[in-house]
């Protein structure tokens, strides 16, 4: 018999260095339902193996070009740890990763997860978890596996990150970018109704500091829903309406921003070739009362505020000039409020803000 296992019972365990194996078990049996509930034909097998499996259907596309996103959820976590809600979090994480391959025309495909915890509650994880399912059935991809980590010692017992990886494909020669947009195209924006998951670092300094009750109070004066309840909205998922306009919209679909972290200021131009500029109207979009209650508390500048949030725009679409009526009629089908916000010009790949 091995010297390793020729000891006998006692000593030091695995529990009492602050990872339990058992709550890793029952983590597992709680979260297996909300994982079947997303998959797809192309899934080959469960979670519990060493890696997940797909199968791309290549008659669908025959020439693939695989895309791949990578993000988290940030310090909105702090807000839904405060809050003890997990809901809605694992929505916002699959937002993140799908929008970002909506922006060149890729289908999502499937998702991995990552969550690392102080302190396993198998509840909380089956809370977390559920809401990434969700997310995932929206915008038809698969979870097909992930990992949990309870870091037992090194980070306190009710803290939690999570961050996920995205695969999705196209056909080659077919993605959205820059290379397709023309001075004349019209930009048209997606509302965002609330925060997503970007600025909230900023957002956390001005509305919570020094406020031990802020969370329950409401969100602005004469809100009738709670700060918690505004700072928790889950981001809308875009990928249907993209999928849609690129089924309908064909060659007249050319770029699309997804307005994350760097808000309007710093993601548009990723979606411009280095000759254009993008001219949009500031009045020409609701933006939500949370971003000047933000501005208020903080005294934020105009300009920081841009280059921080969304300001209630999700995606900014580039379509020639003569199907923006169809892009904000698409939108509507999944409630989502569209209205044409700018004008692509001459310049250096710049966003003129008027």
């Amino acid at each position: 018999m091995s010297r390793l296992l020729d000891l006998a019972p006692g000593g030091a365990t695995y529990a009492q260095s602050g990872v339990s194996i058992e709550a890793g078990d029952e983590a597992v049996e709680r979260i297996k339902e909300s994982v079947a509930s997303t998959n797809r034909p192309e899934v080959l097998g469960g979670i519990g193996g060493f890696g997940g499996l797909f199968a791309l259907d290549t008659h669908r596309y025959p020439n693939p070009v695989l895309v791949s996103s990578a993000d988290g959820v940030g310090t909105k976590l702090e807000i839904a740890r405060l809050a003890n809600r997990y809901d809605t979090v694992g929505i916002d994480l699959v937002a993140m990763l799908v929008d970002d391959l909506a922006c060149v025309g890729a289908e999502p495909l499937f998702l991995l997860d990552y969550v690392a915890v102080g302190h396993l509650d198998p509840a909380r994880l089956e809370e977390l978890v559920s809401g990434i399912a969700a997310g995932a059935r929206r915008c038809g991809a698969a979870l097909i596996g992930g990992e949990t980590a309870e870091h037992g010692g090194v980070m306190r017992p009710d803290d939690l990150d999570v961050a996920g990886f995205a695969v999705g494909v196209l056909e080659r020669d077919s993605e959205l970018g820059a290379h397709r947009v023309r001075e004349g195209d019209v930009l048209v924006g997606l509302a965002s109704p609330g925060l997503r998951s970007n600025g909230y670092s900023l957002a956390r300094r001005v509305l919570l500091e020094g406020r031990d009750d802020a969370l329950g109070s409401p969100a602005y004066p004469g809100a009738s829903h709670t700060l918690a309840d505004e700072l928790l909205l889950p981001s809308v998922i875009y990928v249907p309406i993209i999928t849609a306009l690129r089924d309908e919209l064909h060659d007249e679909l050319h770029a699309v921003a997804h307005i994350t972290g760097g808000g309007i200021i710093g993601n548009v131009p990723r979606a411009l070739p280095d000759h254009l500029d993008a001219v949009i109207d500031m009045t020409s979009f609701a933006t939500p009362e949370i971003f000047f209650e933000i501005q208020r508390r903080g005294q934020v500048g105009a300009e920081e505020m841009v280059r921080v949030f969304n300001c209630g725009l999700g995606m900014v679409v580039t379509v020639s000039a003569r199907v923006a009526d169809r892009v904000i009629a698409a939108a509507k089908l999944w409630d989502v409020t569209a209205s044409v916000v700018g004008e692509v010009v001459t310049g250096s790949r710049s966003v003129i803000l008027r």
